[in-house]
């Protein structure tokens, strides 16, 4: 069983994000490592791209942040096949197709598998493109994760059904970002999905306190959280695994 299943079996799932190379790729093996061990799930690791276009200026800056220090995909990857005994829970990648494409999509996926993630999710790709990574994500045992949006109406239950690991519900329009409030009915976008695919839907985007992500974690299975994290590492820097850890302990107990 891939482990991104396995992450849904005990209760909820909290999945934060970091972006790997912010502020250096030092501070982000350290917090991949403690994040594991304080109620992660599953680490999205974003793999910095100069264009992110699903990521609002706290996500954006902290791309320019760590390529500017040097951050590469080759650096990212070498970084997590050391670590990765170390790490508790599944690993995905976030990222984009460009950075995909450069690299070489069957070359990508071959090296997740190499590095023991397990998924990636690629926002900027839309359901009827999909074919352009799936062949190389199934010859790799990568599951690739189906994004559904408040916008998606008629077409959820076509993503879901041929949906791989969890299904990545966007609680918002727009992009990614700390949100005071959460108005969509994400109730009605998982029950939709699970009439056709009985599979894991967590939730993302704007969610940033303990509240929102009990709120949230009440219809869906997991919950995601990237923003309010990634302005921790801005804040702190290289000191920010242990405020980032008492964060990523607070939002899984709020889920239990």
């Amino acid at each position: 069983m891939n482990d991104i299943k396995k992450a849904f079996e005990n209760g909820k799932a909290f999945i934060p994000f970091v972006t790997a190379g912010d502020p250096d790729l030092e501070t982000t093996e350290k917090l991949l490592i403690a994040m594991s061990e304080n109620g992660a799930d599953i680490i999205e690791i974003g793999i910095p791209f100069s264009d992110p276009v699903a990521e609002g200026v706290v996500i954006q800056e902290a791309d320019l942040r760590a390529l500017a220090s040097g951050t590469t995909t080759d650096k990212i990857f070498d970084m997590v096949k050391r670590i990765r005994p170390q790490v508790k829970c599944a690993l995905a990648v976030m990222t984009y197709m460009n950075p995909i494409f450069v690299y070489g999509t069957d070359k990508f996926m071959a090296k997740c598998k190499e590095c023991g993630i397990s998924a990636v999710i690629v926002p900027d790709t839309p359901f009827e493109e999909k074919a352009e990574l799936a062949p190389d994500c199934d010859e790799n045992g990568i599951e690739l994760i189906s994004l559904i949006a408040p916008t998606s109406h008629d077409r959820i239950k076509t993503i879901a059904k041929e949906a791989q690991g969890f299904v990545y519900c966007v609680s918002s329009l727009g992009v990614t970002g700390v949100r005071s409030e959460i108005t969509t009915d994400i109730k009605e976008m998982i029950s939709l999905v699970k009439s056709v695919n009985d599979i894991p839907c967590a939730v993302g985007f704007g969610i940033s306190t303990p509240e929102q992500a009990k709120k949230m974690s009440e219809s869906a299975d997991g919950v995601i959280v990237g923003s309010a994290i990634v302005k921790l590492v801005a804040e702190y820097g290289r000191d920010s695994v242990e405020p980032v850890c008492e964060y990523v302990k607070s939002m899984k107990d709020a889920i239990r």
